[in-house]
C-alpha cells in the first residue's frame, strides 16, 4: 500500500511525501519558500529526478516543486486512479463515409480524468467516441493500432507495413485514411508514403497533437476532428499532413506530404508549408481549397504501392571547418547515398571535395539541398558550385533536405544505376520540386519591425 502510494518517486522526494504522509493521487495543498500550491500529486517516471514532486495544478498544468522548498504538505483527500475509458457505441450510418483511422504511437485522442488527474488513453472507436463525439458526425470510424512506438523510432518496417495496410484499405472502398502519428518525425513519414502510395484516389490524412490531453491548450481533439473531417468529406486525395494553423483554436492547414515540415518545438502551429502555399484551410464548418492543382478524389480502387527502401543512405548537414573524413567514413561504412545540407545555393568547404570525388568515384549518389530550406540548389552561379557538380553531386533543387533523403531512400531501394537514379530523383511526383516558389511561399516575421507590427495588429492573436 505504501509502495503504491510512492510510485515513481525515490530517495529525497520519497521521504518528503513519508514525512507528510502523502502520496500519488493526494489532493494536497504544499507550502513552499516560493508560494503555496494546490493541486494533485501525479506519479514521476523511473529515469526522473528525486528532488521535485509533481502536482497537476486545479488548471491542468503540471509542475515540479523543488523539494528543498517545501516547508509543510496537508492532505485534503485522495483520488482513486480509473484507467479505462468509459465506452460508448460509435453509432453507424449507411449514408455516411467509412473511414479508417491507424495509430502508429502515443494517443491519437485521449481525455483527463479530473476527478484522478490521469490522462486516459482512447484508440478503439468506443473509447474515441467517448472522448470525441463529434467524430459520429463525419463518419462511420473503423480503428487500427498498428504500432506503439514514439515518432523518432518509426523506420522503413514502419513505413512498409503502413503504405501496404494503405494499399488494401483502398482496395476494400475505404473512404478516406487517418493515420495517427508523433509530430516530431510526421513530416518525414509524409514524405516517405508520398513515393511509397502513389495517386490514392481517397484522401490520406496525417495528424497528431503538439500538446497532451492533460493541458488546457491540447490540440488533439480539434486536430482529430478535422483530419476526420477531410478524410471523410474532402476531394485532396493525397498524402497530407493535417494540424493547427495559427496557435488559436481557429482553423488547421492541410500540408502536401512533401513541402511540409515541423518547424517549431511547441508551438500547435508548428507546421508549416515551405516554399510554397498551403493545400487547405479546415475549420468546423467546412475544408476551404488554397489552390487547385492537387489530385482529386476518385470512385476508382486503383493506387501504385510501391514500398522501395534502401536504408543504406544518410543525411549530412554541412558546416564551416567540416572535415572530410565525414565523408570518407561514411562511404567505409557502405552508405550507398548522401545528402547534403548545404550552405547557400548548394555550397561545402574544398577541403572535403577529395572526400566527395572518392565517394562518387565508389558509385556513391550524392544530391546537394540547401539547408536555408527556402529556395532552390543553384550550382551554376558561382565557381564553387560547378566545381562540386564536377565532383559528381547532383542538385536536387528544391526539395526539402528530409524530403531529398526520403526519396534517396526509396529510389536506391529499386535501382542503382546513376542515370536511372538521377532521372527518378529529379522527376517530381507530388511538387518535391516545384518550377518555381510563388511570392507568398517564402515568410519570415520579425518582430518589432514597423511593418510587421502593423499587421499583426490587424489579425488575431
Amino acid at each position: 500500500m505504501v509502495e503504491d502510494r510512492l510510485k515513481g518517486y525515490r530517495n529525497i522526494s520519497r521521504d518528503v511525501l513519508s514525512k507528510y504522509k502523502v502520496g500519488i493521487w493526494s489532493d494536497v495543498e504544499i507550502e513552499a519558500t516560493n508560494g503555496r500550491f494546490r493541486g494533485l500529486i501525479l506519479p514521476r517516471s523511473e529515469t526522473a529526478d528525486d528532488a521535485h514532486i509533481v502536482i497537476k495544478l486545479i488548471t491542468g498544468y503540471n509542475i515540479g516543486i523543488a523539494t528543498a522548498t517545501i516547508t509543510n504538505i496537508t492532505e485534503h483527500g485522495r483520488r482513486e486512479v480509473q484507467y479505462k475509458i468509459a465506452e460508448q457505441e460509435f453509432p453507424t450510418d449507411p449514408n455516411k463515409p467509412n473511414i479508417t483511422l491507424f495509430g502508429t504511437g502515443g494517443t491519437i485522442a485521449s481525455r483527463l480524468d479530473y476527478r484522478t488527474g490521469a490522462v486516459i488513453p482512447a484508440f478503439s472507436p468506443g473509447e474515441l467516441y467517448g472522448s470525441v463525439p463529434e467524430l459520429a458526425d463525419a463518419c462511420n470510424l473503423r480503428t487500427e493500432k498498428l504500432y506503439g512506438v514514439f515518432s523518432e523510432n518509426m523506420g522503413p518496417e514502419q513505413y512498409i507495413k503502413l503504405a501496404e495496410k494503405i494499399g488494401e484499405e483502398i482496395a476494400k472502398g475505404v473512404d478516406g485514411i487517418v493515420i495517427g502519428h508523433g509530430t516530431d518525425t510526421m513530416h518525414h513519414t509524409a514524405a516517405i508514403l508520398t513515393f511509397m502510395v502513389q495517386n490514392p484516389p481517397i484522401p490520406i490524412v496525417m495528424v497528431g497533437s503538439q500538446r497532451s490531453s492533460d493541458r488546457p491548450s491540447s490540440d488533439a481533439a480539434l486536430n482529430l476532428i478535422k483530419a476526420v473531417k477531410v478524410a471523410a468529406e474532402g476531394d485532396i486525395a493525397e498524402i497530407l499532413v493535417c494540424m493547427y494553423g495559427p496557435t488559436s483554436d481557429q482553423y488547421d492547414l492541410l500540408h502536401r506530404g512533401t513541402r511540409v515540415r515541423k518547424m517549431h518545438s511547441s508551438y500547435r502551429s508548428a507546421f508549416r508549408t515551405i516554399g510554397d502555399i498551403p493545400l487547405a484551410m479546415v475549420d468546423l464548418d467546412g475544408i476551404h481549397e488554397l489552390r487547385d492543382d492537387y489530385h482529386r478524389r476518385r470512385d476508382d480502387r486503383e493506387v501504385s504501392i510501391n514500398t522501395a527502401f534502401e536504408e543504406k543512405v544518410t543525411m549530412v548537414y554541412y558546416y564551416p571547418n567540416m572535415k572530410p573524413d565525414i565523408i570518407d567514413a561514411i562511404v567505409e561504412k557502405g552508405y550507398r547515398g548522401i545528402v547534403i545540407a548545404g550552405t547557400g545555393l548548394g555550397h561545402i568547404n574544398k577541403p572535403i571535395y577529395e572526400a566527395v570525388k572518392r565517394a562518387t568515384d565508389k558509385g556513391v549518389h550524392v544530391y546537394m539541398t540547401v539547408q536555408t530550406l527556402w529556395g532552390y540548389v543553384q550550382m551554376y552561379v558561382y565557381e564553387t558550385g560547378r566545381e562540386i557538380m564536377e565532383l559528381g553531386v547532383v542538385p536536387a533543387a528544391n526539395m526539402l533536405p528530409e524530403v531529398a533523403y526520403m526519396k534517396l531512400c526509396w529510389t536506391l531501394g529499386q535501382t542503382d544505376d546513376r542515370d536511372e537514379v538521377r532521372r527518378i530523383m529529379l522527376t517530381p511526383i507530388s511538387d518535391e520540386i516545384t518550377d518555381r516558389e510563388p511570392y507568398n511561399g517564402y515568410l519570415i516575421f520579425q518582430g518589432a519591425i514597423p511593418e510587421v507590427q502593423e499587421f499583426l495588429r490587424t489579425i488575431k492573436r
